[in-house]
């Protein structure tokens, strides 16, 4: 069972998405918050699998409170994807930064929502396809040379492809099919990336991957 905590402060919203989401057996929604500082606290209580996070709420926002969840070593375990209406590069940076594992636009259908809950309660990073590659690039065009090298001076050859194919939003299917492996052997090669590069989530690899040079704007 995937347990979700919903943060919006519209009460219609809120609604819907547990409704759309509790459709699915898989997926309960264990509480609700109208505000960032109540979502932080929903979270803290009851340590979901996932959040879905809205960016603009009064008393704290989306990004702030996405910030405090991921710094809180009690609740790493915990995926925050945001979920919002507005497409703007710079929100989608923050959340990214701010260390969110997704990044949805509110029109997605509802299939793709809880398509999109049980991927990221997987531990894959899932961001909305339309701005995924735009957001990234404009990412490395600010980042690039900002990671150490020393930082993956241990990986080997294969690590670093593996890397590489995941800077370019391959999943764990994709990066199977285009190195011939199975998708067992991707989800290791993808925990291993995690423990070396001490990143908590595949965002954190893709952003690696970007700042590191492994993959560059215009790269496919």
């Amino acid at each position: 069972m995937i347990s979700v905590v919903l943060v919006d402060d519209q009460p219609l919203v809120r609604a819907g998405l547990r409704t759309l989401l509790e459709h699915d057996p898989e997926i309960t929604v264990l509480d609700e918050a109208d505000n960032g500082r109540r979502g932080v606290w929903a979270v803290q209580q009851h340590r979901p699998d996932v959040v879905l996070m809205d960016i603009r709420m009064p008393e704290m926002d989306g990004l702030a409170a996405t910030r405090q969840i991921v710094s809180d070593p009690a609740l790493q375990a915990t995926k925050v994807v945001v979920l919002t209406t507005f497409d703007e590069d710079e929100q989608i940076e923050e959340a990214i930064r701010a260390g969110a594992a997704g990044y949805l636009l509110k029109d997605l259908s509802p299939d793709e929502l809880r398509r999109a809950v049980h991927v990221v309660a997987g531990g894959e990073a899932l961001l909305a396809p339309a701005i995924t590659r735009r957001v990234m690039q404009k990412l490395a065009a600010h980042t690039a040379g900002r990671t150490n090298p020393a930082l993956l001076a241990d990986l080997t050859e294969r690590e670093q492809e593996v890397l590489r194919h995941i800077g370019l939003g391959e999943s764990n299917e994709e990066l199977a099919a285009s190195l011939t492996i199975s998708p067992a052997t991707a989800r290791t090669y993808v925990s291993r990336l995690l423990s070396k590069l001490n990143a908590r989530d595949r965002s954190q690899l893709v952003i690696i991957a970007y700042e590191s040079g492994r993959v560059t704007p215009g790269q496919g």
